[in-house]
């Protein structure tokens, strides 16, 4: 029912993990928030553009459940994290200690290692450790650590962290901890007033089908006064508009993670692709996507490398065949069945457009090829 609402090309698209697909709506809406103010009138534009970005955050508010004014735009997760941890006095200490998987996406790893202090050490779960297992992470949040940093979900391996559980040995040791939600937002649920993390960083290109440009910062209420970022502007100022070159104060909000004169584009697409999922709700996309990878799995669970028990599995399938992963591979991009494969297998995510033929389509495909 939902494949109606969104821009769906022949064939079946289950890249969700890397590009979601736009809202039809989404380019009516462009031209309403964003052409319009700047083409429909002489005066200058930023009174309409400006309430685009509170939009953005009101929409992030829902569907996170937390107040808009803890959340912060920025352009890109590596951006946000390079800011936050520049501007933590606890993290800029010589002796700091980060704890991170060896699974993390690479660039949130490149951005740690240049934001903290030269003799600063990052200390990697190996990658054979089980991240959806709580105990496991227990063995490595020792009282030595300043910062834990969370992968909600692991593109590679389809694994879902136990974030809750995580951010409780936190608190337990006196670490601070940080949840990156990249891969799970819009399909996994993240209430922000029931788990007690400190910072969140995220993106809007996957699953909330958003398009790039519009990542976010989220920063616990506790922690607000404490951060100093260190690269501003004047939106990172309380009073944008006093143009005083000689005072400067910290935005009482998490627009103190701001800067200079914002992009507006990409926020105008997706709040309004952020407002549509937070108004459906993240627990039926959920409930959704388990359905569909169920019957992926039930078909090719000797395959199958990634969880499938829904408090451990993201929402993505790995799937590996062996010596027939390329010719499977190509068998579907034949088909024009779109998925993509990283070092330990296919990668397969189907999203609330996708239904159950099109899991069908692919299990089809599949199975004439390995026959």
């Amino acid at each position: 029912m939902y494949k109606d609402d969104f821009d769906l090309a022949v064939g079946c698209y289950l890249l969700n993990h890397s590009v979601g697909r736009a809202l039809k709506s989404s380019q009516d809406d462009f031209n309403q928030h964003f052409f319009a103010p700047w083409q429909a009138s002489n005066k200058e534009p930023w009174q309409q553009w400006l309430p685009a970005i509170e939009r953005f955050t009101q929409a992030l508010s829902v569907l996170f459940n937390s107040p808009s004014r803890q959340f912060c735009p920025q352009v890109n997760l590596s951006s946000a994290l390079t800011k936050l941890v520049m501007s933590h006095p606890r993290l800029q200490q010589a002796n700091c200690k980060v704890l991170m998987a060896q699974s993390d996406f690479p660039s949130m790893g490149f951005a740690m290692q240049k934001a903290l202090a030269s003799s600063a050490e990052i200390k990697f779960i190996p990658e054979h450790i089980d991240l959806t297992d709580s105990a496991q992470w227990q063995q490595y949040i020792q009282t030595d650590i300043d910062l834990v940093f969370i992968s909600h979900a692991y593109s590679n391996t389809g694994q879902q962290a136990p974030v809750a559980e995580i951010t409780q040995l936190c608190k337990q040791v006196g670490c601070l901890s940080l949840v990156d939600v990249a891969q799970s937002a819009g399909v996994l649920p993240l209430d922000l007033s029931q788990v007690g993390v400190d910072f969140m960083i995220g993106s809007s290109v996957k699953w909330l089908c958003s398009g790039p440009g519009a990542a976010y910062l989220w920063v616990n209420q506790a922690q607000l006064n404490v951060c100093e970022p260190q690269d501003v502007g004047w939106f990172s100022h309380q009073n944008p508009f006093e143009f005083d070159i000689n005072h400067f104060a910290y935005h009482d909000s998490a627009l103190r993670f701001w800067g200079g004169t914002p992009s507006i584009a990409p926020f105008v697409l997706a709040g309004h692709s952020i407002g549509y999922f937070a108004k459906l709700g993240v627990a039926t996309v959920r409930v959704h996507n388990l359905a569909l990878l169920e019957q992926l799995s039930a078909e090719f669970r000797p395959y199958l490398v990634s969880p499938t028990t829904p408090e451990k599995c993201s929402g993505t399938a790995i799937l590996n065949f062996g010596e027939q992963q390329s010719a499977v591979l190509s068998a579907l991009s034949q088909a024009n069945i779109s998925v993509d494969a990283r070092a330990y297998g296919m990668r397969v995510s189907p999203h609330i457009y996708n239904n159950s033929s099109d899991i069908t389509q692919l299990i089809k495909v599949v199975q004439h090829t390995l026959s």
